[in-house]
C-alpha cells in the first residue's frame, strides 16, 4: 500500500511575538518554507486580524500550507501538506521553527489516502 500524501499538522511554541503580528512577515516566511520544501506556488492569501494574529494560506501545486498565529500565547498553528515524491514537509517546518523564533515545535505526522500499489487494485483495510 502507498499514500497519496504526507500531512504534518504541527504546533510552534515560544515564537516572537512581533512576528506572529506582522502578516507580511508571516507571509514571506510561509512563501519561503513553500520553496524550501521543493513545492511549486501557486497562490497565496493573507489575513491580519484586530487587534492581533495572522491566518494564511500558500496553495501550492502539491497541496497547501496553512497557518494561524496567537501572538499573545507566541503560538502558532501550521500545517504542511503535499502530495507526490519531491516536495519534503519537514524542510519547511524547520524553517519556519527558525523564521518564528520558536523555542519548541511538536508535529504529528498523517499519511493520506491509502491507495493499493497499483491503479485499479482494491483497498482493504
Amino acid at each position: 500500500m502507498r499514500f497519496l500524501g504526507k500531512q504534518l499538522i504541527a504546533e510552534l511554541y515560544g515564537c516572537d511575538e512581533r512576528l506572529l503580528s506582522d502578516a507580511d512577515a508571516v507571509r514571506v516566511a510561509m512563501l519561503e518554507a513553500a520553496s524550501r520544501a521543493r513545492c511549486t506556488i501557486v497562490t497565496q492569501a493573507f489575513h491580519h486580524f484586530s487587534p492581533y494574529g495572522v491566518s494564511g494560506a500558500v496553495i501550492v501545486a502539491e497541496s497547501h500550507l496553512t497557518i494561524h498565529t496567537w501572538p499573545e500565547y507566541g503560538y502558532a498553528a501550521v500545517d504542511v501538506f503535499t502530495c507526490g515524491d519531491s516536495a519534503d514537509p519537514e524542510l519547511a517546518l524547520a524553517f519556519l521553527k527558525e523564521a518564528l523564533g520558536a523555542a519548541t515545535i511538536s508535529a504529528t505526522e498523517l499519511r493520506r489516502g491509502a491507495v493499493a500499489a497499483s491503479p485499479g487494485s482494491t483497498v482493504t483495510g
